[in-house]
């Protein structure tokens, strides 16, 4: 039988990023009296030992084994710090306490999801471009989406990704069965079609260069890059995938920190209702990363080869392996986007902004070259001719920051590091003081 040695639970539970799960963290196979003739899933094989988080979460042990009085400053998982404002924590309170009662009780809910909350969802966030609530589907966070959405899709379609890009769109691509076997040499799957996205190109692939595929993962604001698409970038997308047959998989899941004018949602592109879903999350904007609530959209123009809508589909999947959202988190789902909850959120939103300008004029100081910040909370720092690895070790070592190689979003990050923007101001304003000092 095969153990699961998970490197000091403890310590990892900070650092350990569920949304960014790299298999697996160290494993020995163990004598036992008995074994089951079930063979392993082939595909869970396919995925990397060791890999990105819990290596971070073993090295930072490391680090405060040899260093046992190091302040740490942990900008590495992207996990918000700031407290939720008091209006959403006290609806769902309030709906918490009201289920110990026969008039506030209640039990399932629709697998869809609130209705009215679907309404505000439709009406804050795509009523410029006529979504309808009937087309939003609330979840339990973006990350599950993805992997209902590769069950839907299932293992037959081929599949793009953007390089660098959220590990989740290639491991549920894998786990799922559209990959080949790892090659170790690229760092890429056999099967993916990986489309560059770095400053050479703006962050946005060469689509001329680009095989088509059945399906396109796309994030914007990207995590890592914290590049927000352009609307012609975005125009340009959505007729490729257009021209190709294709289903875009759009994350907006960083949308509400876009400053300037890129488009928020895929939908506001003519033409992406018969080409796209999308998924985003009040996970980064709300602070919701332990509560758990996101949705998807499934237009009810999008149909499948055969003409069938993609939404009946997304339909059965959703109710056969989804019993629906907390209600609690329902709740503060809908006090979120009250006029209130909604202007305490972004007071929230400008104050990881704020962070990431601080980190940038640091390094903007140090002469190092650094892209995002401006449409996301995260800072993609470029150290040329450098292994990322031995720069976050570098960096842990000498000045007690966590960070993330940006090899571990692809092959096309390394060089790079991944810092994030959220995390308690004086953390970031000492974080930016001991960047300085390291590297000036």
């Amino acid at each position: 039988m095969y153990k699961l040695l998970i490197c000091n639970s403890t310590l990892s539970d900070k650092l350990f990023d569920p949304g960014c799960l790299h298999t697996s963290f160290g494993i020995r196979k163990e004598k036992k009296d008995h074994y089951t003739n079930v063979p392993r899933n082939a595909n869970l094989e396919k995925l990397p030992k060791g890999y990105l988080f819990p290596e971070i979460s073993l090295r930072q042990h490391q680090h405060l084994e040899q260093h046992p009085d190091a302040s740490l400053i942990s900008l590495g998982i992207g996990d918000t710090t700031e407290p939720v404002p008091d209006i959403v924590t006290s609806r769902m309170a309030d709906f918490a306490s009201g289920l110990s009662t026969l008039e506030g009780y209640r039990g399932y809910g629709a697998e869809q999801g609130n209705k009215e909350l679907r309404k505000a969802i439709a009406e804050t966030f795509y009523k410029d471009v006529n979504v309808k609530d009937s087309e939003v589907f609330v979840s339990d966070g973006a990350q599950c989406d993805i992997a209902r959405l590769q069950l839907l899709l299932g293992s037959r379609v081929t599949a793009s990704v953007q390089d660098p890009s959220f590990p989740g769109y290639i491991d549920t691509s894998v786990i799922i069965g559209q990959a080949g076997d790892l090659d170790h040499e690229t760092g890429r799957y056999h099967r993916l079609e990986y489309m560059k996205c770095g400053p050479e190109n703006k962050f946005f692939p060469d689509l001329r260069r680009t095989s088509s595929t059945d399906v396109i993962f796309f994030c914007s604001p990207n995590n890592p890059t914290g590049h927000a698409a352009t609307r012609q970038q975005l125009e340009q997308l959505v007729k490729f995938a257009k021209d190709n047959g294709s289903i875009i998989v759009f994350d907006s899941a960083y949308a509400t920190y876009i400053s300037d004018d890129s488009p928020r949602s895929i939908f506001e592109i003519p033409g992406a209702k018969e080409v796209a879903v999308e998924i985003s999350s009040f996970s980064k904007f709300a602070g919701f990363t332990g509560v758990r609530l996101g949705w998807t959209v499934v237009p009810s123009e999008l149909c499948f080869s055969n003409g069938f809508p993609v939404i009946h589909d997304f339909n059965r999947v959703v109710c056969t392996c989804f019993n629906g959202a907390s209600n609690i988190a329902q709740a503060g789902g809908l006090a979120c986007l009250s006029s209130e909850g909604f202007e305490g959120v972004r007071t929230r939103v400008n104050y990881y902004k704020e962070n990431a300008e601080i980190l940038l004029d640091a390094l903007a100081s140090l002469n190092i070259k650094a892209y995002g910040g401006q449409n996301a909370p995260y800072v993609w720092v470029h150290f040329p001719g450098m292994n990322s690895w031995e720069v976050f070790d570098m960096i842990l070592e000498k000045a007690n920051i966590i960070t993330v190689p940006g090899c571990g979003f692809g092959p096309g990050g390394e060089e790079f590091l991944r810092i994030s923007a959220f995390g308690h101001r004086e953390s970031i304003l000492e974080a930016a003081r001991r960047l300085k000092a390291l590297f000036s």
